[in-house]
């Protein structure tokens, strides 16, 4: 077995199987070589900071492809310029190679209009604020919604929510500010119900009912009666009723007057005015009386005799124009107290003051 595997024709197979396989292997790598350029590398220019239409002329020029992409919008850069490259500048590539561009936008990306219609202004501004616009003018509005948000307005012109508008746009907004008072209501007597409609909400009305004497809903119809009246005032917001009919007003008078007595009530203006006048319903409150004192009960205090030393007077004579004599005075050895006649402690001596009295108050 040994002698025929180097049998000459037997390696003489191998050599030329061996043969071919190396120039099999080395036409591959020469044909990848010619195939991928390589050793034909091209560094990547640096473009950054520059216009992407600069930028893209100088990648055409050395033979690269590229991409652009925009990245999110900085006011500290010129629209346009080029933020970022991919791979870095300096880095050899080969020919062909994609470059990738980040460029910065002209504007903020566009956002959505939220629906913040008939909501509060509060609520609305703070809304809009969140997701990046910002309010301009506030333009007030009669309309018996009031503080509530109307219509927003971007560079004059009424926008819808869901309308795509750039990042920190100025936008207007139209706010309520409450119905306007003592507005004439129209005369839409003789006009079809359509032309009525239009008539009562230009006039800043509501139409409420509207009942068709046939039954239908028509709107070719002849208004032949309205309540309020024509002429009359009322508020912003107010409805006014509609009789409607194919036939003229003309024709209905016995239903017109019917209508007048039910809806224009007149008011007998003969009669004295009512005067009303105010009663005083609250309650008076008194205070309860006070209870009088209760007497107070005084004890006497005791007096003790007071005993006078006597006094020795020399009678004199007096003349007859001169009046009588008064009195002597006697003491009684026997009682040690001094006897006067009556009425003569008053003109011999001054009154005595009363002592003061001791009161027990229980």
């Amino acid at each position: 077995m040994l002698k025929s595997l180097f049998n000459w024709k037997v390696l003489l197979n191998l050599v030329v199987a061996i043969g071919i396989f190396v120039g099999l292997v080395w036409l591959t790598f020469r044909w990848l070589e010619y195939h991928t350029n390589h050793g034909q590398e091209i560094p990547v220019p640096n473009i950054v900071n520059k216009s992407v239409h600069d930028a893209v002329k100088i990648l055409d020029d050395t033979g690269l492809e590229y991409e652009v992409d925009s990245a999110n919008y900085d006011p500290k850069y010129r629209p346009f310029q080029v933020l970022m490259v991919y791979p870095a500048p300096g880095s050899r590539v080969k020919d062909g190679r994609t470059v990738t561009l980040k460029v910065n936008p002209r504007t903020w990306a566009p956002i959505a209009v939220p629906n913040v219609i008939n909501k509060y202004s509060g609520l609305a501004f703070q809304r809009l604020d969140q997701v990046g616009l910002k309010i301009g003018d506030t333009i007030y509005e009669p309309s018996i919604q009031k503080d509530a948000l109307l219509r927003i307005l971007y560079k004059g012109n009424a926008v819808n929510p869901g309308t795509r508008l750039p990042r920190f746009s100025i936008i207007d907004v139209v706010v309520g500010s409450g119905p306007m008072r003592n507005i004439s209501i129209p005369n839409v007597v003789g006009l079809t119900v359509k032309e009525a409609r239009a008539i009562i909400t230009k006039s800043m009305f509501e139409v409420g009912l509207v009942e068709h004497e046939d039954g239908s809903k028509d709107e070719s119809d002849i208004i032949y009666y309205q309540d309020p009246a024509s002429g009359d005032v009322r508020d912003q917001g107010m409805q006014i009723d509609l009789w409607a009919s194919k036939k003229t007003p003309a024709e209905l008078r016995g239903k017109i007057e019917q209508l007048n007595s039910i809806y224009r009530m007149k008011v007998d203006t003969s009669l004295p005015p009512v005067r009303y006048e105010e009663v005083n319903t609250e309650p008076s409150y008194e205070a309860p009386p006070v209870p009088a004192p209760a007497p107070r009960r005084e004890t006497p205090k005791p007096e003790v005799p007071k005993t006078e030393t006597p006094k020795t007077q020399t009678s004199t004579s007096k003349p007859a124009g001169q009046g009588t004599e008064k009195p002597k005075t006697s003491m009684t050895p026997a009682t040690g107290n001094t006897a006067k006649p009556a009425g003569a402690a008053t003109t011999q001596q001054p009154a005595q003051k009363p002592k003061a009295k001791k009161v027990v108050v229980e």
